[in-house]
């Protein structure tokens, strides 16, 4: 996005993050799954958004075509976004589409906030991630976008019951593609907005064996201190990297696995 969506999505979140405070859990599960409707409707129909999002209509105008079509299906935390964000500047129709699909991940999680269940829901999106990259045929099957409705009952046995309705709820936002990524970068994406929204930056370390806890307390204030923020450490053992650790926060890897190292010492004896 370019500064005008990026200043747009912001008005909107903070819009979002009030009307959170007196909200319900329920009413915040049902504004998202609202906004992801309207993203639906806004990505078939090119003239409506286009429509939406043009600069040169006065803000009433669009406001008053959003209610044309809308009617009196949505509830008022809905509404009150959506006429926040068609009044608002963006720099591409498509990016009006893109903002309401982060604004229906930013109630999701608002709502596992009001439950204290935030920390669950970065843990288990992880925890899928894995799981998923860990087995190719699952992998294989969540990546197929033409087998949709497969892909929904897959995600449905194996968490529904399982893992939090926000975690459900955020992977088929995954599946669907977050702002046009593949299956496991959109979780990515979700982990770290679910970070994000506890003031945290997403540290992904990979070592060989399992760190005790002070090990992993002694890393997170590390990288805190490298980083100044707060870390949320997510941890992979793959026996495979033989000793040592990666660690990746944003797009910065620090890779000092044992087998990387080995793979050095063959590349410059070979050369």
């Amino acid at each position: 996005m370019q500064t005008a969506s990026r200043d747009s999505l912001a008005a909107a979140v903070a819009t979002l993050d009030e009307a959170a405070d007196g909200a319900s859990t329920k009413v915040l599960s049902a504004t998202a799954d609202e906004l992801l409707a309207v993203g639906r409707l806004l990505a078939r129909e090119p003239v409506l958004r286009r429509s939406l999002a043009d600069p040169a209509a006065p803000a009433e105008v669009r406001r008053e075509l959003l209610d044309a079509i809308a009617g009196d299906g949505f509830g008022s935390t809905t509404t009150t976004l959506l006429h926040a964000m068609v009044s608002s500047r963006w720099s591409t129709p498509n990016d009006l589409v893109e903002a309401g699909e982060l604004l229906a991940v930013q109630a999701l999680l608002a709502a596992a906030q009001k439950t204290r269940k935030l920390a669950d829901v970065e843990d288990e999106l992880f925890r899928f991630l894995r799981l998923v990259a860990g087995d190719q045929r699952l992998r294989a099957a969540l990546n197929d976008v033409i087998a949709g409705e497969r892909r929904q009952q897959l995600v449905e046995d194996l968490l529904v019951g399982k893992a939090q309705p926000v975690t459900v709820a955020l992977v088929r936002i995954a599946l669907a593609g977050l702002g046009g990524r593949m299956f496991e970068p959109s979780l990515e994406r979700l982990i770290e907005y679910a970070a994000q929204r506890r003031d945290r930056e997403v540290a992904y370390v990979t070592v060989a064996a399992a760190l005790s806890t002070e090990q992993e307390q002694r890393l997170e204030a590390s990288l805190s201190r490298t980083y100044g923020q707060q870390m949320s450490l997510l941890v992979t053992v793959d026996p495979s990297i033989l000793g040592g650790m990666a660690v990746r926060v944003r797009q910065e890897l620090y890779d000092g696995s044992i087998d990387r190292r080995l793979k050095q010492v063959r590349g410059a004896l070979a050369g």
